[in-house]
C-alpha cells in the first residue's frame, strides 16, 4: 500500500494558527450573542451610536446604511458610508453599540489621516498583484531549483511577493485596535453608555480584535513555511 503523504511542514507551522484563527471565530461570535441580550438603559440604538460618534467629530457628511447579515459591519471610504448589519443596526444592545462605534471610529481615522491606515491602503495595490504572482513564481522556482540555474531565485521573489500579504495584515492590526480605542473613548465622552454597560461593549471589541491576531498569525506562519520549502529546495 503506497504511504499517504503528510505535509508536515503544514502541520508544524499553519495549523496551530488555523486552529487559533477558528477558536478566535468562534470567540467573536459567542460574545457577541452573549452582550446582544444586555441592552442599553438609555435605549440608544447601533445607528444612533454611530452617528453621535460621527457628529461629534464633525463627521456630518458620512452616511450611515444598512446591510444585510450578522456581523457584516464595516466602513466604505469610497463612498463615505457607515454600512451597519441587522444585528447592530437598530439594536440598542451594547454588542451592538460597540460595533457601530468602531466602524464610526474607523472613519475618524480616514478623517484625520491615521498613518496606518493610510500606510495599509498604500500596499493593497501590491498585495493584489503580489496574491497573484506569488503561487506561480514559487512553484516555477521550485521545478526548475535542481537545474543549478537561476530560476530557482524565482522562487524567493514569490515568497517576498506572498509577504506583501503579512504586511498588509501587519499594517491592519493596529488599525484595528485603534479604531476600538477611539470607540470605548466616544462611548465615555458622548454618555451613550453608562460606565457598568461600557464592559460588553469593551468585550465585544476586545475578541473581534483577536480575529485580526489570528490572521496576521496564519499569513506569518504561511511566509514562514514557503520560506522553509523553497530553502530545503534549493539546498538540495
Amino acid at each position: 500500500m503506497k504511504e499517504m503523504f503528510i505535509d508536515y511542514s503544514y502541520i508544524v507551522y499553519v495549523l496551530p494558527a488555523v486552529l487559533f484563527a477558528m477558536w478566535t471565530s468562534a470567540h467573536v461570535n459567542s460574545t457577541f450573542r452573549r452582550y446582544s441580550t444586555q441592552y442599553s438603559m438609555r435605549n440608544v440604538t447601533g445607528y444612533d451610536a454611530a452617528r453621535r460618534v460621527l457628529d461629534a467629530n464633525g463627521l456630518y457628511h458620512v452616511r450611515i446604511e444598512r446591510v444585510n447579515g450578522s456581523l457584516t459591519d464595516h466602513y466604505d471610504p469610497r463612498s463615505n458610508v457607515i454600512r451597519l448589519s441587522d444585528s447592530v443596526y437598530s439594536q440598542t444592545s451594547t454588542a451592538a453599540i460597540g460595533v457601530a462605534a468602531h466602524e464610526a471610529g474607523h472613519a475618524i481615522q480616514y478623517a484625520q489621516h491615521y498613518i496606518p491606515i493610510r500606510l495599509r491602503n498604500a500596499i493593497i495595490p501590491i498585495t493584489n498583484l503580489g496574491s497573484k504572482l506569488a503561487m506561480p513564481l514559487i512553484l516555477i522556482g521550485l521545478l526548475f531549483a535542481g537545474t543549478g540555474s537561476s530560476m530557482g531565485m524565482l522562487a524567493y521573489v514569490g515568497v517576498a511577493c506572498f509577504g506583501f500579504s503579512t504586511l498588509f495584515q501587519l499594517f491592519t492590526l493596529p488599525t484595528e485596535f485603534d479604531a476600538s480605542r477611539r470607540a470605548i473613548r466616544a462611548i465615555e465622552t458622548c454618555g451613550i453608555l453608562s460606565s457598568d454597560e461600557i464592559y460588553g461593549s469593551k468585550k465585544v471589541l476586545t475578541a473581534a480584535a483577536l480575529t485580526y491576531v489570528a490572521a496576521l498569525a496564519v499569513s506569518l506562519m504561511q511566509l514562514l513555511r514557503l520560506l522553509n520549502i523553497v530553502n530545503r529546495r534549493n539546498n538540495n
